[in-house]
C-alpha cells in the first residue's frame, strides 16, 4: 500500500509538473501574441532609421527590391516606391511617392512625399525632415513624419497653410511578380551588376483598394479599386527614357509594364529596357537580360510606337500622351530635376505568338507614361 502511494504521489507530482509547464508555455504565447497585436496597433513595427546597421539586413534587402535598399548610404542616393491607385469607376487617379533624398556630399539631405492627381495634372511636393524617414527591417514598411506606406497600407496625414492630404488605404489580392519565394527580379541578373546609375523594381503588379483620401477638400473614394507599385533606388534617373505601365485594361487580371532607359555604365552606354505582361494569371518577363528585341518610333512628342520581340510573344504597344504633371526626379540623390508624367494616357497593347496568333488585345485609358530627354539616344 505505501508502494502504491508514492508512485501514485510521483504520478500526480509529475503531471502537475508538466501542466504548470504548460501553462507556462501558454501564457509565454499569449503575452507574445498580445505584444504583437499591441505594435500592430500602434504601427511600431521596430522602425529603424536609416543609418542603422541590422545584422542580417543586407543579405534580406539583396532577394526582396522591395525593401529599404539604402540603408547606411551616406552621399549621392535616392530613393522612391511609387503608387498608383485608380478608383473603380475611373473617375478618381491618385499616385503617390514617398521616398528620401541623399545629395553631394550628404550635406543636403530629406524625405519627400510627392502627390500627382491624373485628372487634373496637379502635383505637390511635400519635405520632411531626413530623420522622420524610418524604415522596417523585417518588411517593406517605412514612415515619413506621421506617414505610413507599406504592401498593405497607406496612411497619410499632411496638413499645412495650402494642403489637407489625409486617409487611409487598404490593399489585398497582391500579385507578385513572381509568387511564393522566387523572388526574381524585374532587372533579371542586371539586378546585381555594381555601380549601376539606377535599379528597378516591382512590388504589386495588380491589387484591389479600400478606403479613401481627403485631399484639398475633395474625397477620393477608393473602394473597389485598382492599384500598383514599383520603386527605383541610385544615384541619378537615366539621361533619357520611356515608361508605361496600366493595369485598366478592358479585360480583368491584366497588368503591363514596361521601361526603357539610355543607361551609362562604365565609361560606356547602351540602350536597356524591362518589363512584363500579366494576364489570365501568368506573368511573362523580357527584357534586355532575356535577349528580346526592341524597335521604337516616336512620331511626334506625343505618341510612342514600340514593337518587342522574344522567344515567346511579340509585344506591338501604342502610347499616347494626354495630360501631364510634373514631378520631381533624382540627379546625383537631389531631386533638382523636373520630369513630366501622365497617369491618363492611353495605351493600346496587342500580344501575338511565335505563330503569330493573336492573344491578347486591348486598350487602357488609364495608363502611366514618361517620355524623358533626347530620345534618338534610344532609337539610335
Amino acid at each position: 500500500y505505501g508502494e502504491r502511494r508514492e508512485k501514485l504521489y510521483l504520478y500526480n507530482y509529475t503531471n502537475h509538473s508538466n501542466m504548470r509547464r504548460i501553462y507556462f508555455i501558454l501564457l509565454i504565447i499569449i503575452c507574445l501574441s498580445i505584444s504583437d497585436i499591441y505594435a500592430q496597433n500602434r504601427n511600431t513595427e521596430n522602425f529603424r532609421n536609416r543609418k542603422s546597421c541590422v545584422p542580417g539586413y543586407g543579405i534580406r534587402k539583396k532577394h526582396d527590391a522591395s525593401l529599404f535598399q539604402g540603408n547606411r548610404k551616406t552621399n549621392k542616393y535616392f530613393e522612391g516606391w511609387y503608387f498608383k491607385m485608380v478608383s473603380s469607376d475611373g473617375a478618381s487617379i491618385l499616385s503617390i511617392i514617398p521616398g528620401i533624398s541623399i545629395a553631394g556630399n550628404g550635406e543636403e539631405q530629406h524625405a519627400f512625399i510627392q502627390v500627382i492627381n491624373g485628372k487634373t495634372a496637379e502635383t505637390q511636393y511635400y519635405s520632411f525632415p531626413v530623420d522622420e524617414f524610418l524604415f522596417s527591417p523585417k518588411r517593406f514598411a517605412v514612415r515619413i513624419g506621421e506617414n505610413f506606406f507599406s504592401a498593405d497600407s497607406i496612411v497619410l496625414n499632411i496638413e499645412n497653410d495650402s494642403t489637407i492630404l489625409k486617409g487611409k488605404i487598404y490593399m489585398t489580392n497582391k500579385i507578385q511578380l513572381t509568387p511564393g519565394n522566387k523572388k526574381k527580379h524585374i532587372m533579371g541578373w542586371y539586378r546585381h551588376v555594381p555601380f549601376m546609375q539606377c535599379y528597378h523594381g516591382v512590388v504589386s503588379l495588380d491589387h484591389d483598394l479600400s478606403g479613401s483620401m481627403e485631399y484639398n477638400g475633395k474625397t477620393f473614394d477608393f473602394s473597389d479599386g485598382k492599384g500598383y507599385i514599383e520603386k527605383d533606388w541610385g544615384r541619378s534617373m537615366p539621361e533619357a527614357w520611356i515608361w508605361m505601365q496600366s493595369n485598366n485594361f478592358a479585360e480583368d487580371n491584366t497588368s503591363f509594364m514596361l521601361s526603357v532607359a539610355h543607361i551609362p555604365w562604365m565609361g560606356s552606354s547602351f540602350t536597356g529596357f524591362l518589363g512584363f505582361f500579366h494576364h489570365d494569371s501568368i506573368t511573362t518577363r523580357f527584357g534586355t537580360y532575356s535577349k528580346a528585341k526592341i524597335e521604337i518610333n516616336s512620331n511626334d512628342s506625343d505618341t510612342v510606337n514600340i514593337m518587342i520581340t522574344d522567344k515567346r510573344y511579340q509585344y506591338s504597344i501604342t502610347a499616347i500622351h494626354k495630360n501631364s504633371g510634373l514631378l520631381h526626379a533624382p540627379v546625383n540623390g537631389a531631386m533638382d530635376r523636373r520630369i513630366a508624367e501622365s497617369i491618363d494616357a492611353t495605351l493600346l497593347l496587342v500580344v501575338k505568338d511565335k505563330n503569330g496568333k493573336t492573344i491578347f488585345k486591348s486598350e487602357s485609358k488609364i495608363a502611366g507614361l514618361e517620355v524623358v530627354g533626347d530620345q534618338s539616344v534610344l532609337i539610335n
